[in-house]
């Protein structure tokens, strides 16, 4: 885990589950945490007998989970809090916000096919700059990689020639 002591910028969930949650997992990876969402961890069975080593290795983790949990606590509204009724892990409250907002393939088809309308019919207004223009264009494409659509950077320049 990274003992960086300078102020971190948490990504706030602004309802973009996909942008959010890749941010998210970037700054997760950077501090060494990333392992507490994506695998979880285990507590031992009621009446299992520790050893102090044991012991002590489940309270680093506990901590580390309780640092992650801190993070998504720290990114999201207290209605959106309200919402994930089990918090009692990281890795519960990360699952609870994928399912709740990551959105299901036939929605994100169908947010892809209306990105593919909008770049297609993307046309530069008359009192626009050409800098707003491209704007609009890069904003678009972004939005349709991030969703799976594979634009190409040709396609993109194709889109600035047709002005």
């Amino acid at each position: 885990m990274s003992d960086d002591k300078t102020l971190t910028k948490i990504p706030q969930f602004d309802g973009h589950y996909d942008h959010w949650s890749e941010l998210m997992e970037n700054l997760l990876r950077a501090k060494g945490l990333w392992s507490l969402v994506d695998e979880g961890y285990d507590e031992p069975a009621e009446g299992f007998e520790m050893t102090a080593t044991e012991k002590k290795s489940l309270d680093e983790i506990k901590m580390k989970d309780h640092q992650v949990k801190h993070y998504l606590f720290q990114a999201i509204d207290r209605v959106v809090f309200e919402q994930i009724l089990n918090r009692k892990t990281s890795k519960i409250i990360w699952d609870s916000m994928k399912k709740k907002f990551g959105g299901n393939e036939r929605v994100k088809r169908s947010l892809l096919q209306t990105l593919r309308r909008d770049f297609e019919v993307l046309e530069m207004k008359n009192e626009e700059s050409i800098d707003d223009y491209f704007g609009r264009v890069m904003s678009v494409s972004n939005k349709m990689r991030s969703n799976g659509e594979d634009m190409t950077d040709s396609k993109i320049v194709e889109k600035y020639f047709e002005l």
